[in-house]
């Protein structure tokens, strides 16, 4: 118990450090782009900015696909798939979410005066001088209460689709590397043909954190009540959509795969296990 403790511990630890960098790039770039009012930079950049960490290194790699995940998304259906254990899902949700809550805290500290200065010295969450679109999702003018359901549920069961068949060996292995390049890809695809209605959140962590951050650092209890009290969709829809996506994947492409000899064999030596166990008890 004190080994996995100790491992979930390191984990953690890790999750948050690389989701406080996710946040800090994602944020970062939207701060600029807001308070700049499009001077220094544009929609693009900001989905840039999102995707940054997928490509100089492995890190990305590394979290996405071998247990430390970025996403509580991802982590809940490899749990549902029983590829992941349920015990390890609180305490990785909830290192993304400090990550994140303290990433905007960072963006916030390091663009304090412009966004001061952008504002008028008033923190708004709507509005021609609205900030708070910096470091969470809420829905466009024209976005219905149904439509951003919709929107969110579709987007995440695209995006956990797509990660699912990626990881699946038996599509084709892929050369080391190419993983979070193809994820980071896939992001900013979708950045630029679903981030109109509500910027695709995808992420609740990614969403909640901030949010929790502009609640207590003066935007106050509208960030809660906007959008018709929008919050809790970015945080359940992508829920929904990843284990749509998941359950999508497994039912039409997976259950499909031929079963390969070298699986077979491992299955008849699990089963030979199995029997032996029970002659034994």
């Amino acid at each position: 118990m004190e080994t996995l403790l100790r491992r979930c511990q390191i984990r953690s630890q890790i999750l948050f450090f690389l989701f406080m960098h996710l946040q800090l790039i994602g944020s970062g770039a939207a701060a600029q782009v807001v308070t700049s009012r499009g001077t220094h930079g544009n929609y693009l950049t900001i989905q840039l900015g999102s995707i940054r960490y997928c490509f100089p290194h492995r890190t990305h790699d590394v979290c996405f696909f071998s247990g430390a995940h970025l996403n509580p998304v991802y982590s809940l259906s490899l749990c549902v798939l029983g590829r992941h254990p349920w015990k390890k899902l609180p305490l990785y949700s909830l290192s993304h979410l400090v990550g994140a809550f303290l990433g905007a805290a960072t963006v916030y500290l390091q663009y304090y005066d412009a966004i001061q200065t952008f504002s008028g010295g008033e923190l708004l969450v709507a509005g021609p001088n609205a900030t708070a679109g910096i470091f969470c999702s809420y829905p466009a003018d024209h976005l219905s209460f149904w439509g951003g359901l919709v929107d969110q549920v579709v987007a995440t069961a695209l995006f956990l689709l797509c990660c699912v068949a990626l990881e699946d060996q038996r599509n084709g292995p892929l050369p080391d590397g190419l993983h979070p390049v193809l994820v980071g890809a896939l992001i900013l695809t979708m950045g630029v043909s679903m981030g109109s209605n509500c910027g695709f959140p995808l992420n609740p962590a990614r969403d909640l954190g901030p949010r929790l951050f502009t609640f207590v650092a003066g935007w106050g209890e509208e960030v809660f009540k906007a959008g018709g009290g929008w919050w809790w969709v970015p945080i359940v829809a992508p829920f929904v959509g990843g284990l749509l996506g998941t359950v999508t994947y497994e039912l039409l492409i997976e259950a499909h795969h031929q079963t390969t000899p070298s699986e077979k064999k491992t299955c008849s030596g699990k089963m030979g296990k199995q029997t032996h166990s029970q002659h034994i008890f």
